[in-house]
């Protein structure tokens, strides 16, 4: 092998082996990337699944808020519905009575809300047809009662303070005048719209003792007591 020749086969190895370590070097640089990238797209992975966890405990924790929102609120309506159907059948109890014993409780209301013995005692037109006489008949036999003399013994124990005096003042006035034949209950030809109960007139002066008012004021009372039962 002549002189040329050795120079061309050794720079034909040189070449050989510079290639195959620019390639080796390239191979491992290729590697490394692909290594970098790999960690990479597991790490994103690993971030996005512990994202989409949270996103869904987050979606979860208000669904069950709702829920728990949504609950409350079916609740209050039951308890609020059986309150109202309560007081619906007080009422509808009230005007199913027969009728001595709901024109005794007519009588009983209008003395004790009368505060001259003048007063007319107004009914709806069903009421005023079907007791009216008897209620203002028993109501002023009772305001007669209330002045008859009475026992030492039930006279004190009576008492003359607090709202029980001044129903019996109430009472004792409009008996008195009764009794001196200054006045009397009478039973207006006037109705009103009314379930049932009555209202009292006296000039301008009314008294609402209809039972849808005096109910809603018995609720009106009650309202810390109904308050504690909606919501325990």
């Amino acid at each position: 092998m002549n002189g040329i020749e050795k120079i061309t086969a050794r720079i034909e190895t040189d070449a050989k082996a510079e290639t195959a370590e620019i390639l080796r070097e390239a191979e491992e640089k290729a590697a490394a990337v692909r290594a970098q990238y790999e960690a990479q797209a597991k790490q994103e992975a690993e971030e996005a699944k512990k994202a989409g966890v949270e996103a869904a405990r987050r979606q979860a924790e208000r669904l069950e808020s709702a829920a728990q929102m949504e609950a409350k609120k079916q609740l209050l309506a039951a308890k609020q519905a059986s309150l109202n159907e309560a007081f619906d059948k007080a009422q509808a109890k009230l005007l199913a009575l027969p009728d001595d014993q709901y024109a005794e409780l007519l009588a009983k209301m209008a003395v004790k809300a009368a505060k001259t013995g003048r007063e007319e005692i107004i009914l709806n037109a069903k009421d005023r047809d079907r007791v009216g006489p008897q209620v203002v008949a028993k109501a002023n036999v009772l305001l007669a009662e209330a002045v008859k003399p009475q026992p030492a013994g039930k006279a004190a124990k009576g008492g003359k303070g607090g709202k029980a005096g001044a129903v019996l003042s109430a009472v004792v006035t409009g008996a008195n005048a009764l009794l001196q034949g200054t006045a009397m209950l009478t039973l207006s030809q006037e109705t009103r719209e009314m379930a049932g109960g009555l209202m009292l007139r006296d000039g301008n002066v009314e008294v609402n003792c209809a039972f849808e008012t005096q109910l809603r004021v018995l609720r009106e009372e009650m309202a810390a007591e109904i308050a504690g039962i909606l919501f325990s």
